[in-house]
């Protein structure tokens, strides 16, 4: 399979202080690197595309590094991730499912422990396309504090025969969560789920 094509790169880190509630000293840190690569298969239809998973590998390992890096260097500080892609409109959606696996065990592989599976979304569109990527906590699935959402894009992307490829790490709930149910301290880490 290619080599992804890489056109560019996208970092994204917002730092929440409040939601209209009580102002933190300090804040959630939520934030997205996003890769605007070529779209080897736009325009045709391919039958064997599995293949290219592998190639993202090293694409999803850097940008999984970059983003914990944004968000201050520290693995051990992330607690929510989530992933997505957007396929432009010579493309087809089952491309942006390639991402799942090489996004997501990047993730899991630069943070260490993380036991829970990485949420994931994906959409055909054009240039300035947004896409919401859910987050949940890294470990265990039904955490609800950590049920979460980034709207992420890039304004010229992307274009017909590309792909734009997003990850999502925070580094806590959601800054007033308090809807109750699994408490982030209480998470057993066993099955990815509790």
């Amino acid at each position: 399979m290619p080599e992804p094509k890489l056109r560019k790169l996208v970092t994204i880190v917002e730092d929440v202080f409040h939601e209209g509630g009580p102002v933190r000293d300090t804040p959630l840190k939520r934030g997205a690197v996003l890769a605007v690569i070529e779209n080897p298969f736009a325009g045709r239809y391919e039958a064997d595309i599995a293949g290219f998973m592998t190639d993202l590998e090293p694409l999803g390992l850097d940008m999984a590094r970059r983003l914990i890096d944004a968000l201050g260097g520290e693995a051990g500080a992330i607690e929510g991730y989530g992933k997505g892609a957007i396929v432009g409109q010579g493309g087809e959606l089952e491309h942006g499912a390639l991402w799942h696996v090489p996004g997501g065990y990047a993730m899991r592989g630069a943070l260490g422990e993380a036991k829970a599976i990485v949420p994931s979304t994906k959409k055909v569109g054009g240039p300035g396309t947004r896409l919401d990527v859910p987050v949940t906590h890294i470990n265990a699935s039904y955490v609800r504090s950590h049920f979460d959402a980034m709207e992420v894009g890039v304004a010229d992307a992307p274009r017909a025969n590309e792909l734009v490829l997003a990850l999502v790490m925070t580094t806590g709930a959601r800054i007033h969560a308090r809807i109750g149910g699994l408490k982030a301290e209480d998470v057993k880490g066993e099955d990815g789920l509790r």
